[in-house]
C-alpha cells in the first residue's frame, strides 16, 4: 500500500471513530483511548482538505445506524462506560485486522471494525528468499521443495537489482518470475494441506482475522459505505438483556478442505483458491516497486464468500 493510501486509511479510521463517539454518547457514557495509533490517525486526518474531511464524515456517518441495529450492546442505556480505541498496526501482523475496537469491560463484550477507504483487498503479503510464508500463515514451516523452487528466482531478482534494472524491462518476467513463483506457492499450499487438515481454516483466519469483525468500506464513487459482517466464531450480534438485534448476523462456517487451487485461466501471475463452505480467493503476485527488488507482493482478493456473510450497503445522505 502506498504512503498516500495508508494516510487515507488512517484518516478514515479517525473519521469513523469520531462519528461513532458522537452517535454513541447520545445513549451512554463513552471514552476514547488516546494512544499512539489515535495520534497517527489524527495526524493523517489533519492532512485532508476540508472537502475530503466532509466526504469521510458523510461516509462514516452512513454506516452507524446499521451497526447499531446489529449491535444493540453499543447503545444500551447503562451507566458503565463504553471504550473505543484504534489498534496498532502490529496487531494485523498477528492475525487481528480490526482497526477500531469497541469494548464494554464490565459485561465482557467487545467488537471490532476493519476500516477500508476505496479498496476491497484482503492483504498485501510478500514472498522472498527468506520469508517462510507457511509458518506465518499456517504455523508450519515451508518445505525444502518450496525453497528449492523459489530460491533460483529470487537469486535472479537479486542479480537484476545489482544491475539497477526496472522490473518492466525484464526480458521475460512471466516465465522467469511469475510462473515459477505462483506454481511453487500453489504446490506448497496443497502440500501443507495434505499434511495438516487445519490449513484451510488457518488460511482464512490469517487472511481475514482470528477474530469476528465488521469490515467497513467507503466506496466514494458510488456514494455508499459497505458493511460486511464476518461472524465465523459466533461472537457478533449479541442481544442486551432487553433488546435483540434488529438486523440478524448469521454465523458463517470456516473452510475444512480445498476443492481446487490452480492458475487463474489466462493469467501467469494469479492463483485461484476454491474451498468448501463458499470461500474463494485470488492471489495476484506483482512487483511493488519500479526497480527490481528480490521480493514480490501479493494482492489478495476475496472472490467468493459464504452466503451467511451479511453485506449491507449504506447510502450516503
Amino acid at each position: 500500500m502506498s504512503s498516500k493510501s495508508n494516510d487515507q486509511g488512517r484518516a478514515y479510521e479517525f473519521a469513523c471513530l469520531c462519528e461513532l463517539v458522537e452517535a454513541i454518547k447520545q445513549y451512554r457514557p463513552v471514552n476514547v483511548l488516546h494512544n499512539s495509533s489515535y495520534a497517527a490517525a489524527e495526524s493523517a486526518y489533519n492532512l485532508l482538505s476540508t472537502s475530503n474531511k466532509d466526504t469521510y464524515h458523510i461516509s462514516a456517518r452512513a454506516m452507524i445506524p446499521a451497526i447499531f441495529e446489529c449491535e444493540p450492546m453499543m447503545i444500551e442505556a447503562s451507566t458503565d462506560e463504553l471504550e473505543l480505541f484504534i489498534q496498532k498496526d502490529e496487531e494485523g501482523k498477528k492475525g487481528d485486522v480490526r482497526d477500531i475496537i469497541i469494548v464494554r469491560s464490565n459485561v465482557q463484550w467487545e467488537i471490532g471494525l476493519s476500516v477500508k477507504h476505496n479498496h476491497f483487498a484482503v492483504k498485501h503479503n510478500r514472498l522472498s528468499h527468506r520469508l517462510n510464508f507457511a509458518k506465518k500463515w499456517f504455523g508450519y514451516d515451508c518445505s525444502q521443495t518450496y525453497w528449492d523452487a523459489v530460491t533460483p528466482v529470487f537469486d535472479y531478482l537479486k542479480k537484476c537489482k545489482r544491475s539497477s534494472l526496472i522490473f518492466e524491462e525484464l526480458p521475460d518476467k512471466e516465465h522467469d518470475v511469475y510462473i515459477p513463483i505462483v506454481d511453487a506457492f500453489i504446490k506448497e499450499v496443497l502440500y501443507q494441506t495434505s499434511l495438516h487438515s487445519d490449513v484451510p481454516q488457518k488460511m482464512v483466519e490469517y487472511l481475514l482475522s482470528k477474530y469476528d469483525f465488521y469490515k467497513v468500506i467507503s466506496v466514494d464513487s458510488r456514494r455508499h459505505t459497505q458493511i460486511q459482517a464476518y461472524n465465523t466464531h459466533g461472537t457478533l450480534n449479541r442481544a442486551t438483556s432487553k433488546k435483540r438485534p434488529s438486523i440478524l448476523v448469521p454465523q458463517a462456517l470456516l473452510p475444512t478442505r480445498i476443492i481446487k487451487m490452480d492458475f487463474k485461466p489466462g493469467f501467469d501471475n494469479t492463483a485461484e483458491l476454491f474451498m468448501d463452505n463458499g470461500w474463494t480467493f485470488s492471489f495476484r503476485i506483482h512487483n511493488a516497486e519500479t526497480l527490481v527488488v528480490p521480493t514480490l507482493k501479493f494482492d489478495i482478493q476475496i472472490e467468493g464468500m459464504p452466503t451467511e456473510i451479511l453485506t449491507i450497503n449504506c447510502i450516503w445522505r
